[in-house]
């Protein structure tokens, strides 16, 4: 009897590469696509030769042929940095509409489950707080940062109209801020920003006067999370991350103490359509999936600090 198979698109990503060891640790024969715009073979370097695990270099926004049996496609590719997607916006975009479309193609005409890596970016710059699975959201259509809020809205109503017209077994994860080890200095995002600077003595750059909020769950925990959704009988979407709020200047001056660092903090000006606020409503996952973040936001920094010193 043959192990069961995914397929996981962005598997050299950050997200991707931590959900790739975990199946291979759950004894599933894993298949990695990635185009190394934003991931690296690094992350996911440790995994060549094993038996189970095989690497493709492929832009998913192409149709995507596997020969043989899938069981599971994930579909993680995407530009999630803001850095990223400023820069890559077509590439954003055609990561979650046609990237979304092959793969969903894909899980059709291999009858496996289909799993979508959304975002908490599709609640914009939200009016309700904190952020649960049936609020429809405030995004500007057309802002800076609508390449990533559109291209994640349509992959999900493209994801729900491939469940409700052909019957496929989908799941839709809304994944809010996540980090942990492997994340790019150069990534963009808040934490690793934060950690590269406070290490190299350069000032920490806050936006505004920090006060927007953030919760962040530790890369470990949102794992959990993804293998228990993808298991479970759940087709609606579900928020996955840390309920526990911060400011960003609360964060800042953690990462400071933790690493002992003189660095400074500046301000700038803060960039159009940034959220105030942010912090998911858990308790659809809590009931249905019996999950919760286990790691506190102190532990996980300490962890991803000591991964950046090493690396």
């Amino acid at each position: 009897m043959r192990k069961k198979r995914v397929v996981i698109t962005g598997g050299a990503g950050f997200i991707g590469s931590h959900m790739c060891e975990r199946l291979l640790a759950e004894d599933f024969s894993v298949i990695c696509l990635d185009n190394l715009v934003t991931g690296s073979e690094d992350n996911i370097r440790r995994l060549f030769g094993t038996k189970d695990f095989r690497f493709e270099r492929r832009d998913v926004s192409l149709p995507i042929e596997i020969a043989g049996g899938v069981d599971y496609v994930l579909h993680c590719a995407s530009l999630a940095s803001p850095k990223d997607y400023l820069n890559l916006p077509i590439e954003t975009l055609k990561a979650g509409s046609l990237g979304t479309y092959n793969s969903l193609g894909l899980a059709r005409r291999k009858k496996a489950v289909f799993l979508l890596f959304s975002t908490s970016e599709i609640y914009g710059d939200p009016l309700v707080h904190p952020q649960r699975e049936d609020y429809w959201g405030h995004v500007n259509p057309t802002g800076l940062r609508s390449c990533y809020d559109e291209s994640k809205r349509f992959s999900e109503a493209l994801t729900i109209a491939y469940h409700r017209i052909h019957k496929l077994d989908t799941k839709i994860v809304r994944i809010f801020n996540t980090y942990g080890p492997r994340m790019r200095r150069n990534d963009g995002r808040v934490v690793p920003n934060f950690i590269f600077s406070a290490l190299n003595s350069r000032p920490l750059t806050v936006y505004g006067r920090g006060r927007q909020t953030r919760s962040f769950c530790y890369i470990d925990d949102l794992v959990e999370g993804l293998l228990r959704l993808m298991f479970s009988k759940i087709n609606d979407p579900v928020n996955l991350g840390n309920p526990h709020e911060f400011t960003i200047i609360e964060l800042a001056r953690k990462i400071l103490q933790i690493t002992g660092s003189k660095s400074k903090v500046v301000f700038r000006r803060l960039p159009a359509d940034d959220p105030r606020q942010r912090r998911p409503d858990i308790g659809k996952a809590g009931k249905l999936l019996s999950w919760k973040p286990t790691i506190c936001l102190r532990e996980g920094l300490e962890r991803t600090i000591a991964w950046f010193k090493g690396n």
